[in-house]
């Protein structure tokens, strides 16, 4: 399967055999041309022409469903197929349409009962049929716990979800197309095929982070079925597009709950259930569990989310940490960058992990006690690499670890304040830009010059998500 992690090597691949055979320019345009087509024509009811000659009348529509697309997704809006909108086209996602609404479906089409059924049809063979059965269980589980809607599993073909995994055309006028691309669709509520879950039996489906998750697509899915429409939430369960998190740990976002209490009313439990919510750049509130640098680009990390800062880029891109790293956890406490291997280091409470861009080095993760912590130390608050030490800040107090001699220096720990006079508060994150520290604490940031051995600025932190 394709995975993001192979973009740099798939990206300079293509630079290679670009300059060994050259493509046509005509040529990328007119495959564009056609993923932007087939994109709209399936996402945002973009007209279906049959001649290239009503096609080339339609650009004012094709701009304005451009425009409609890269709303949603929060892209620049230029009504263009710039890259980042041709890249976002190609990730994985559900097959029903977008829109501009945040939670429910047009029409608000809901079940007038709160006690549903479910059946599975049939099963994957990637997965083992009790597998299945649990995904799907957990994924139901998901919506009946902060609604007063119900599920039970039957045998019974009247049932009301019918749950099964399709190839291609499979007769509902919405064929699947292969591994990747569409990897499931459902339906509104009502009779017939109404509520109906459809998988592609193409895809390698999961229990893991490897390839797609089946207890997280089910769950999405489900939501269609139940009557909400697709979120431009980038952390709802119902945005569009695939991301893995750890089903052990799933937590239904806020927006979803929102959008299933909207329609069918709030959870029966005593204590209503609350979910997490999406980190927003410019909150003024903003804080960072951890920040380093990386070839270049400067990583902020924020629960299950971390922005990617490029030097020469104007947008600051918010991803989920499961998208580049499976199998980190969230909430990374600590992080540094080791540019003589090339390495950055992640930590979260004893453990730590060494990656080598968007590789998890093997052997990984080990203790924390490896650096020469005393066992009283359980977790890295902050930790910056600069002129062969590596400093790591835990409470009011900091250790410098020297990096050649892999052992901490004597005469450690010492008082924060004491070595960087102005940096009073815990640190959150800190990273190396220059001849300055960037101490971030709360929602404000200190840059400590080096040489002058004093702070020199205060702003707020999410100055540099280029917020003002």
């Amino acid at each position: 399967m394709f995975s993001l992690k192979m973009l740099p090597l798939l990206l300079l691949l293509h630079v290679q055999l670009s300059k060994a055979f050259p493509v046509p320019s005509q040529f990328l345009e007119e495959q564009n041309a056609k993923i932007v087509q087939n994109y709209l024509e399936k996402f945002y009811q973009l007209p279906r022409y049959k001649h290239p000659s009503e096609r080339k009348n339609s650009t004012s529509v094709i701009v304005e469903k451009l425009k409609e697309m890269q709303q949603f997704f929060g892209l620049n809006v230029t009504g263009k197929p710039d890259e980042e909108t041709l890249e976002m086209m190609k990730k994985p996602r559900c097959g029903v349409p977008d829109t501009g609404d945040y939670m429910i479906t047009p029409g608000n089409p809901r079940w007038k009962k709160t006690d549903l059924t479910y059946r599975i049809i049939n099963y994957t063979p990637g997965l083992s049929g009790p597998a299945v059965e649990r995904a799907i269980e957990d994924a139901f589980k998901l919506w009946s716990d902060v609604s007063p809607l119900t599920f039970t599993k039957t045998s019974r073909k009247e049932a009301d979800i019918q749950m099964a995994f399709f190839r291609g055309d499979h007769g509902d006028n919405s064929p699947f197309d292969g591994p990747n691309g569409i990897l499931a669709h459902a339906f509104q509520p009502g009779p017939g095929i109404g509520g109906d879950v459809h998988f592609d039996a193409e895809e390698t489906w999961t229990e893991t982070s490897e390839n797609y998750n089946l207890f997280l697509v089910a769950a999405h899915e489900i939501g269609h079925s139940l009557g909400l429409a697709h979120s431009f939430d980038r952390g709802a369960l119902m945005y569009p597009n695939y991301a893995f998190s750890d089903p052990s740990t799933y937590l239904l976002h806020q927006d979803d709950i929102n959008g299933i209490q909207a329609i069918y009313g709030p959870s029966n439990n005593p204590v209503q259930p609350t979910g997490p919510t999406t980190p927003t750049a410019c909150d003024p509130r903003l804080t960072f569990d951890a920040i380093t640098t990386l070839r270049g680009e400067i990583l902020f990390f924020k629960d299950k989310y971390f922005w990617r800062k490029h030097p020469h880029l104007p947008m600051v891109e918010l991803n989920f940490i499961s998208t580049f790293w499976p199998s980190l956890p969230n909430g990374i406490q600590a992080a540094y960058e080791d540019s003589d291997r090339d390495l950055i280091f992640v930590f979260k409470g004893n453990k730590y992990w060494a990656l080598s861009g968007y590789d998890i080095q093997p052997g990984y993760p080990k203790n924390i006690a490896n650096y020469g912590f005393p066992s009283s130390v359980q977790a890295i608050d902050a930790a910056v690499s600069y002129g062969g030490k590596t400093y790591f800040f835990v409470n009011n107090q900091f250790w410098s670890y020297d990096d050649q001699s892999q052992s901490m220096d004597p005469g450690y720990p010492k008082s924060i304040e004491s070595t960087f006079p102005g940096i009073e508060s815990r640190v959150d994150a800190v990273f190396q830009e220059n001849s300055f520290f960037l101490f971030f604490s709360g929602s404000r940031y200190y840059a400590f010059d080096l040489n002058a051995r004093r702070v020199t600025r205060i702003a707020r932190s999410n100055i540099w998500l280029n917020c003002r």
